[in-house]
């Protein structure tokens, strides 16, 4: 096994697009920097990403302006009640000439899939777009299509209006990396978003920097970021005291968690840390990329009890306890 020293040397030379990407970006986003590094993150470790945040604060912009920086394919699926598999998926066309049916695939067959309102949708669609989340494949009548590598989703939902929404299923919630909380700007953001935006046609135009090609390649690097023996324990101790607090001695949530998170949100973790420590150039993982990226794993994958309901007690400070509680290595 390389060093890693020599791992080091490789994530630079792999992530050198990281920073373009980045100010290309940021030429039509403003701030969001932790929305940019959680798409990259998505896009690094082939995770798909939920963004939470009320409408306005550019979550369709920043990944459709992602999306132009690669060279690939995009497609902008706005979620409505009334939407069908077939919608998103394709289906089976009957040529009456012939007597045969041909497949129409949907907009699904593309790398990078905008998601927006995506708890618009009913439970129908939930399901399709389930398939292909996790097997990466969608089943037209009898046949199975593989979709194109890369292939990510990335959804958004606005948390303020419940009317004519659907709950999110805890399944399909699972299936996504992670979770990103959208804020607002800070006054000096706001500042520049006016200046740059306060026209009735603003020119928002950027490069392509980087191929999917490239994206693969440094995925395979991110694979091999090096992460310690203490390290890997501290993630699981983290995703064990999401299932059982009082085994760690955490104070405060006997009977606050209804469900913790599964083996999945381990590996999620892990792989996310990874990504976390390529952006930053380094070949090994620190117990602060996982406290870093651990609400953005975790916030969608803890289920809270009644009884934390009842106290107003949010998965986010479940998290926070959590990590307060436990020794880091």
């Amino acid at each position: 096994m390389s060093s890693t020293q020599e791992l080091t040397e490789q994530v630079k030379q792999y992530s050198q697009w990281i920073t373009p990407i980045q100010s290309e970006i940021g030429r039509v986003v403003v701030g969001q920097k932790y929305l940019v590094d959680g798409l990259l993150i998505g896009l690094l470790t082939n995770g798909h990403v939920l963004l939470e945040g009320v409408p306005g604060l550019a979550k369709t912009l920043t990944v459709k302006t992602l999306a132009a920086c690669i060279h690939t394919g995009f497609q902008r699926l706005q979620f409505t009640p009334d939407l069908l598999p077939a919608d998103l998926i394709g289906t089976l066309i009957y040529n009456p000439r012939t007597g045969e049916f041909t497949t129409k695939h949907g907009p699904l067959f593309s790398n990078l899939i905008l998601a927006d309102e995506i708890n618009r949708a009913p439970a129908k669609v939930q399901s399709a777009l389930l398939e292909a989340m996790q097997e990466r494949q969608v089943t037209i009548g009898e046949q199975t299509y593989k979709l194109p590598d890369p292939f990510l989703v990335l959804a958004t939902q606005n948390p303020l209006e419940q009317e004519g929404t659907f709950q999110l299923p805890e399944a399909q919630l699972d299936r996504f990396m992670l979770k990103l909380k959208v804020g607002y700007p800070t006054k000096q953001e706001e500042r520049q978003i006016l200046d740059l935006m306060g026209t009735s046609a603003p020119r928002l135009e950027v490069q392509a920097i980087i191929d999917p090609a490239d994206i693969i390649k440094a995925r395979g690097i991110v694979n091999s970021i090096y992460v310690d023996d203490r390290v890997k324990d501290y993630i699981v101790d983290v995703v064990f005291a999401t299932r059982n607090p009082s085994s760690y001695r955490i104070k405060g949530l006997d009977g606050m968690i209804r469900y913790g998170a599964s083996p999945r949100a381990t590996i999620a973790l892990t792989l996310a840390a990874r990504a976390r420590a390529f952006i930053a150039g380094r070949g090994y993982v620190t117990p602060q990329d996982v406290k870093t990226i651990g609400h953005d794993v975790l916030r969608h994958r803890i289920i809270v009890s009644y009884e934390a309901e009842a106290e107003e007690m949010t998965s986010e400070q479940i998290i926070e306890q959590i990590f307060a509680g436990l020794p880091v290595p």
